[in-house]
């Protein structure tokens, strides 16, 4: 099984292993793809919106993830609240997920 590909997202705070674990690093999570539209234009909602730092988890080749997500990325999940927001969504929509 391949390791899970994980970046930061304006963040400068060190990787932590997985994912997957109970006290992730950010409470905040960006579940997407390489190379998907969908997700560049999330990315653009969650600069627009200025949400505050977030993790960015790449589900390809994690078979985990995939079978989780592989059809709903991106999905912005609150792991401090554990609730995800699935796409579509705006800044408004956002902003009051975000307040919630």
């Amino acid at each position: 099984m391949s390791a899970i590909l994980c970046r930061r997202a304006r963040s400068s705070v060190p990787r932590r292993n997985s994912p997957l674990s109970e006290t992730p690093a950010l409470p905040l999570i960006l579940y997407q793809r390489d190379d998907c539209h969908l997700c560049d234009l999330a990315l653009e909602v969650l600069a627009a919106a200025r949400v505050p730092e977030f993790e960015s988890v790449f589900i390809d080749d994690h078979a985990l993830l995939e079978a989780e997500y592989g059809t709903r990325v991106p999905v912005l999940r609150d792991a401090a609240r554990g609730v995800e927001l699935d796409w579509p969504f705006g800044i408004e929509t956002l902003q009051r997920w975000l307040a919630t």
